[in-house]
């Protein structure tokens, strides 16, 4: 009897055992893939969960990259938890670091962390696309990266609020002033946002908007960075291509460049975009036709 009783506990003590490895070797590798997140720093609120799993309803992923000295847990504190909150898997990252400033860095480094970035969020979630949303750099930088190192095939949509496109002719107009902060602050992405530049000009050659990808533009009549505020503004075929401006469906919202990633106003374009095929309808999403 007290043979088989020890045989018995011996069994059930290598079943347990052998659970308790398995349930660990599932989280750590749960951890280690998630692991890039951590790396990033500080999410904005409802931001890098690596257990979040795109649903039915909702299957892209969606990437906020925030705009040229900003964080992601300042650009986006208002946007990530309301995605989160509508069922989205969101994340997002900090990148072209130039010493300890943020975003400021050579825009194809920041569209090649970017890239790595994408791959891992793919790899970690299963899913096959993502949808991008981006302030400012973080609007265009992406353009980069779809179209030059193959992330049209990875991008549903991507929605830019006041992104630097065909770039700026100097904060309120003053371009000298603009170039010189951007020499003094050693900050390359600046140079390169430019109206003009070399890589502006090579980013807008052929075709703005490439790829099987619907683009959403909302930017303000208000933008004192992005100048002209036209200049965000993307050429393409209307069935893939949007350009809004906030003022023509809400005239008294006179927010302007840097806190229009914090606008409620902003965010109904975003919404009708990610929730809808083909970029965002103004009119639907402010409700005329809802």
């Amino acid at each position: 009897m007290s043979k088989w009783f020890g045989m018995i506990l011996t069994v059930i003590l290598v079943s347990f055992l052998t659970i308790s490895s398995m349930q660990t070797s599932a989280l750590a590798n749960e951890s280690s893939a998630g692991g890039f997140l951590t790396e990033e720093g500080l999410p904005p609120p409802g931001a890098n969960d690596a257990s979040c799993k795109p649903s039915a309803e909702h299957p892209e992923p969606v990437i906020l990259v925030p705009g040229t000295f900003e964080t992601m847990e300042r650009n986006f504190v208002n946007l990530a938890p309301l995605l989160k909150e509508k069922g989205y898997c969101v994340y997002s990252l900090n990148y072209g670091y130039t010493g300890a400033v943020p975003a400021s860095g050579p825009i194809e480094e920041s569209a090649a962390e970017l890239k790595t970035f994408i791959d891992n969020v793919l790899n970690v979630t299963g899913a096959q696309k993502v949808s991008i949303v981006g302030h400012s750099q973080g609007g265009m930088m992406p353009r980069y990266y779809m179209k030059n190192l193959g992330g049209a095939e990875k991008v549903e949509d991507l929605i830019g609020l006041v992104p630097s496109n065909h770039g700026t002719e100097g904060v309120a107009g003053l371009t000298k002033l603009t170039s010189t902060g951007a020499d003094l602050a050693s900050c390359t992405a600046c140079q390169q946002q430019a109206a003009g530049s070399d890589f502006l000009m090579r980013l807008n050659e052929g075709d703005e908007t490439p790829g099987d990808v619907s683009y959403t533009v909302v930017t303000t009549r208000n933008d004192e960075v992005v100048v002209p505020f036209t200049s965000a503004f993307l050429k393409g075929e209307t069935e893939s291509v949007r350009n809004i401006t906030i003022q023509d469906y809400y005239p008294y919202d006179q927010i302007e460049h840097q806190n229009i990633a914090q606008d409620p106003l902003a965010f109904h374009f975003v919404f009708d975009a990610l929730d809808h095929e083909g970029p965002a309808d103004p009119q639907r999403a402010v409700g005329l036709f809802k």
